[in-house]
């Protein structure tokens, strides 16, 4: 609820999907003035036409407030044929170079 942008990577869709998108939805029900999520891509074999995919694209969750229209992208593939294209463009990509190095290990340490 502190983040001033938000994105959502989701493999496959229902109530994963569902509860991901809903967080935005939540804080407002807790009284917390939160933006939709900026960023969304959804990589799914399932087809609304059958009711799979939950029956909602991104599009369909824009028009709920839970995700920007703008900046969304339905992949119709199956993830472990492209997950590994999308992870190597962002290594590859660099943005990871100029993030804060996070030491999470500390957290264990007494």
């Amino acid at each position: 609820m502190n983040c001033p942008e938000s994105g959502l990577f989701m493999v496959g869709g229902g109530t994963p999907k569902n509860f991901a998108q809903d967080t935005v939805v939540c804080a407002e029900i807790l009284g917390k003035e939160v933006p939709m999520h900026k960023y969304a891509i959804q990589i799914t074999v399932a087809d609304v036409r059958d009711g799979a995919c939950s029956s909602s694209t991104l599009l369909e969750a824009g028009s709920w407030g839970k995700v920007s229209e703008e900046l969304q992208q339905m992949v119709y593939a199956e993830g472990t044929t492209v997950i590994p294209a999308i992870v190597s463009y962002a290594y590859h990509n660099g943005a990871w170079r100029d993030r804060e190095y996070k030491n999470w290990q500390k957290l264990w340490q007494k």
